[in-house]
């Protein structure tokens, strides 16, 4: 297995603003979308989109890690909730999985919300609104994140399973178990936003086993 530690040139930016900057005096990059790309629920379906800073690396199967912290965008929709997380296996036409948090759905007193803390998606056919329709549950669930706050991120890729955990947790946050783009699928990693967010990351780090 393989290591990179992400530099600041490199990435591919989809709909997104990527600075360099400093967040709770730690140096990271800020990750913005204008107010003009937010969704507008009078108009149309909310959902997830594609608006990310991503790096075309060859992920298949092995491991992200990055510290990530989100705070709400002045004017920030109501819906918003601090959108912020890891796509991975970036496809060139387009698709990808990801795997986000909710960081206001983690501190509301609404049980329902606070099951929506962590959210897989793929994308383009299986966004959340789908997903928790055709399968309530399975696909999200609670953990304990904060607007404001960082909050380190690993993700263990391996075949058709994605494993989530936080904050060095040996206990996993989260797993999937059957990603919706397959087994086989390999691509680009990226930090990920929907509207209202305004997310920091530092220390991305990319380690990938090669396929045989």
């Amino acid at each position: 297995m393989s290591t990179q530690l992400i530099p600041a040139k490199g990435f591919i930016l989809s709909g997104v603003i990527l600075e360099e900057g400093n967040f709770k005096e730690r140096k990271g990059f800020r990750v913005s979308m204008p107010a003009r790309q937010w969704q507008d629920p009078d108009k149309e379906t909310l959902t997830d989109r594609n608006y990310m800073a991503w790096l075309p690396v060859n992920f298949h199967n092995g491991i992200i890690e990055v510290d990530i912290a989100s705070t709400l965008a002045t004017g920030a929709p109501g819906y918003a909730r601090g959108f912020a997380g890891i796509s991975f296996r970036i496809q060139s036409e387009g698709s990808f999985e990801n795997i986000y948090l909710r960081p206001t759905n983690s501190q509301s007193h609404d049980q329902v919300r606070r099951n929506h803390s962590v959210q897989y998606f793929s994308y383009p056919d299986f966004r959340f609104d789908r997903l928790r329709k055709e399968a309530p549950e399975r696909y999200e669930t609670y953990a304990e994140v904060k607007l404001d706050e960082w909050t380190h991120v690993k993700i263990v890729v391996a075949d058709q399973r994605a494993t989530l955990y936080l904050n060095n947790n040996p206990t996993p946050a989260f797993m999937v178990n059957d990603l919706k783009l397959g087994s086989t699928a390999q691509g680009g990693v990226g930090i990920w936003i929907e509207s209202g967010t305004i997310a920091w990351f530092r220390d991305l780090q990319v380690s990938t086993e090669s396929q045989q």
